[in-house]
């Protein structure tokens, strides 16, 4: 088709766009971008795209082009769907995961042959006998069985009902659990603006590790090869998992073809072997300086001794988080590295496009934003500097480590955690025993969630004062922390929990690497019940409206909905990516939003079981949606970050700013409009979202990988204090609004604690001032370290703290519950 269509588009053919009825399609993938072409040339031509094979009489499946452009606005393809089953003829989708709306395309019918002819005798064709679409291995006629042909083909089905090709079942890939069509990427690069044609190819190196390699034949006349590779790549990337952009791109002046036309994959797969390892040379001093730093930031970030100038980062143990820290040490864009991922392409693309005045190589950084250092509250805590007087009373409250235990204590360890199972309670401590724990129930039913998110059975989000305790403690003193009781998990514990007040009870729920969901009792860590997922739980669950059902995303693409007193699973729906950010509910409208990295946020109606909306956002999806109920159910505006964003978005109020934290370190508000407030670059990556809590007015608080935690005025932006705990943050921060600490001097304002939890394992617990001030004299804001704790095992899962309890996930495997105690 596309060898015609220059005769097509010439001004003598023009009549064929008025006199052709009906154009059919078949053999081959019908990209996007040629419907596009053709259905522009030829408007009053009905479209048919087929589908099928020899050993089905040519075609079983037809699309009307026509219901594309209503397709086109629920979903995101890379070609036209091949549509629904022609008369008598049936198909169905055998999934390896006994996901029926992805799997090979089998098919029955009379369009189906016999078999193949062969020197006077019939081969069988690759057929299965289903039953209830699945394969079915009873012997016996009588229980229902079909034949079907297996095409060895793979598609999607749609909400439609039509089904969308997705590649050969040799063509299709796995690449870190995740299934990958060759020809989907194929498809992507041919409409690429300088791309004639183009090929994929998968192989494997030395460590036996999957990777992708593109063969693209290029327009004439188009710029460097270099520079149109970076385009391409940088559309790949905005478009698909990292796992899917290929990490090699030949360029051919054309791609070599069988003798049935077709493009021939073994010669392409040979070829590789015969392209010339190609190094760049740099002669200049600059240059030569500019590589050893690029190749100490790798090595710093993959913490290596040393990487050659062609190793390619991804290749040798780089992923999305190491990523962020190189490109953060160097200050260059994070998808240069994505682009040009060895550091002699760094080295060259950094030159060529002359953006060293961008980057921290002897240029000084000069931030969005400044304020005088005076104006400023800094402080530093470092774990080595400063001495821990409560040290000796800690030891006797915390377990050993396990350098310092004897073999009759670790003996005794193992026993106790096998009698008790799942968890063990500590002995009694004397903390903090008011609202909440030891009062009334509450009247109405709460959830508290990561940032301080709160909502009210019926879905309100709640951003009022809470009733406090108050407790009197002078600012002179400090307090600790004691463990009240821990629950195993069996796997790491990097999700955050969510506590739900519900009349009397008060229930903890958070899964594992395990695959494992649980209800916990939050006052003593008993396990209520715990559900066996079909993968590994990293994301935040959520609560729907009615607190009826608890919903969580995981690893094998599914979002469960559970019922809350027995965690029985009520629905599931199944994107085509891991889900690893939080469900958000849309009390107004009884919607669940989640997002996935299959690159799509999905609005599920949890009571009618279905997906009500589909956004496509260019790109896997790892932080949660933020809600604003008063605006309408459209996109009203999108803006380009250049960075991706890992942290869940937040919403301010009263002014409506929602927060993004960027993973090269920048915090941006914007306003309803989609225009930037405010901008601030803080002095390492960002992963989490931001804290937001009534009890600290007006203050933004971000954690960074530097170590340091920032507190920005919701309005301007203005950095009111900094606070440095010597070890990386990679979680977020959370203010405990049902503790009020109290001082004997009534003049001094009541104080806030805030639960910060470092990625080694620290938990810090800082004392923030909240005085006033008089006169003319700005507001201070004075920040004490009240207490420490170190756990053993990595932390990245965001504390909750309620009325001086703490409840974190670890990479010990326990959930822990903490007290604070003065």
């Amino acid at each position: 088709m596309r060898m015609i269509l220059p005769a097509m588009q010439s001004q003598h053919d023009i009549r064929i766009s008025s006199s052709l009825k009906l154009l059919v399609l078949s053999g081959e993938v019908l990209p996007l971008s040629l419907w596009n072409v053709l259905s522009n040339l030829l408007p009053k031509t009905s479209i048919l795209n087929l589908y099928g094979s020899t050993e089905v009489s040519g075609d079983c499946l037809y699309f009307d082009c026509k219901g594309l452009p209503s397709i086109l606005e629920m979903e995101k393809l890379t070609s036209v769907p091949i549509g629904l089953p022609i008369s008598k003829c049936s198909t169905v989708l055998i999934g390896e995961t006994g996901n029926s709306n992805v799997g090979e395309i089998c098919v029955r019918g009379v369009c189906v042959s016999t078999g193949y002819l062969f020197e006077n005798a019939i081969i069988p064709l690759n057929n299965a006998k289903l039953h209830q679409n699945s394969i079915c291995k009873c012997s016996m006629v009588e229980c229902g069985g079909q034949i079907y042909f297996r095409t060895g083909d793979f598609a999607h089905l749609l909400s439609s009902g039509d089904l969308v090709f997705l590649g050969r079942k040799d063509r299709t890939i796995k690449v870190n659990g995740q299934r990958i069509a060759l020809e989907e990427l194929e498809d992507t690069l041919r409409g690429h603006n300088d791309v004639v044609d183009a090929s994929v190819i998968s192989q494997k190196d030395q460590g036996d590790n999957e990777f992708i390699v593109a063969f693209i034949s290029l327009k004439e006349k188009v710029k460097s090869a270099e520079i149109v590779k970076t385009s391409i790549r940088n559309s790949m990337i905005n478009k698909f998992p990292s796992v899917m952009v290929p990490s090699s791109y030949v360029f051919l002046e054309s791609l070599p073809m069988s003798a049935s036309g077709k493009v021939d994959y073994a010669q392409l797969t040979d070829s590789i072997f015969s392209i010339s390892h190609v190094k760049d040379e740099i002669g200049d001093i600059g240059a030569s300086n500019l590589m050893q730093i690029i190749k100490k930031a790798i090595c710093d970030a993959l913490m290596v001794e040393d990487v050659s100038d062609d190793d390619d980062f991804f290749m040798i143990g780089g992923n999305s988080i190491t990523a962020a820290h190189v490109s953060h040490n160097l200050g260059i864009d994070m998808r240069l590295l994505y682009t040009f991922s060895t550091p002699a392409k760094l080295v060259i693309s950094l030159l060529e496009k002359n953006v060293l005045n961008n980057t921290k190589f002897g240029v000084n950084d000069i931030p969005e934003s400044t304020i005088e250092p005076d104006k400023v509250n800094r402080f530093s805590f470092p774990e080595s500097e400063t001495p821990d007087p409560l040290g000796s009373k800690l030891q006797g409250h915390l377990s050993l480590m396990p350098h310092e235990r004897n073999d009759d204590q670790a003996d005794q360890s193992k026993r106790l955690k096998v009698d008790l199972n799942k968890y063990y309670v500590l002995e009694p401590i004397d903390l903090f025993c008011g609202y909440p724990w030891n009062s009334a129930p509450m009247c109405d039913s709460f959830s508290f969630s990561r940032c301080n998110k709160v909502m009210l059975e019926g879905g309100q989000v709640v951003n009022g004062t809470w009733q406090a305790q108050l407790v009197e403690v002078s600012r002179t003193r400090t307090g600790y922390m004691q463990e009240l009781w821990k629950v195993n998990m069996e796997a790491c514990v990097d999700a955050s929990p969510l506590v739900v007040f519900n009349d009397s009870d008060i229930y903890l729920f958070i899964g594992s690497h395990s695959y494992k969901f649980l209800c916990i009792n939050a006052k003593s860590g008993f396990i209520q019940w715990e559900t066996k997922l079909q993968g590994r739980v990293e994301g935040s669950a959520a609560i729907v409206a009615d607190f009826s059902q608890v919903v969580v995303g995981c690893y094998d693409g599914n979002i469960y909905f559970l019922e809350l007193l027995n965690g029985n699973i009520c629905w599931t729906f199944h994107t085509s990516g891991e889900v690893k950010c939080q469900p958000i509910v849309h009390a107004h409208r009884g919607l669940i939003w989640c997002g996935s990295h299959d690159h799509n946020l999905y609005a599920l109606d949890y009571r009618n079981k279905c997906c009500v909306y589909t956004l496509p956002c260019g790109g896997s999806i790892f932080g949660s949606p933020a809600i604003d109920e008063e605006m309408p159910f459209c996109t009203l505006w999108l803006h380009e970050l250049e960075v991706p964003v890992f942290g869940s978005l937040s919403v301010s109020s009263p002014h409506g700013y929602v927060i993004c934290c960027l993973v090269d370190g920048h915090v941006v508000a914007l306003d309803s409009s989609g225009c930037i407030v405010w901008k601030w670059k803080t002095g390492g990556p960002i992963f989490a979202g931001a804290c937001i809590s009534s009890a600290l007015p007006s203050q933004v608080l971000i954690c960074s990988r530097n170590g340091s935690v920032y507190s920005f005025e919701m309005e301007k932006g203005e950095l009111l204090w900094e606070v440095n705990v010597g070890d990386p943050i990679t979680a977020s921060a959370y203010v405990d609004e049902n503790l009020q600490l109290v001082s004997n001097d009534p003049s001094i304002s009541v104080d806030r604690l805030v639960c910060v939890c470092t990625s080694s394992g620290g938990i810090f617990l800082f004392r923030i001032n909240l005085d006033e001030g008089t006169g003319d004299h700005r507001k201070k804001y004075v920040v004490q370290k009240f207490a420490t704790l170190k756990l053993e095992g990595d932390v990245f899962s965001s504390p909750v703290i309620i009325g001086g309890r703490i409840f974190v996930g670890c990479r010990d495997d326990y959930l822990h519950c903490i007290a604070v105690e003065t």
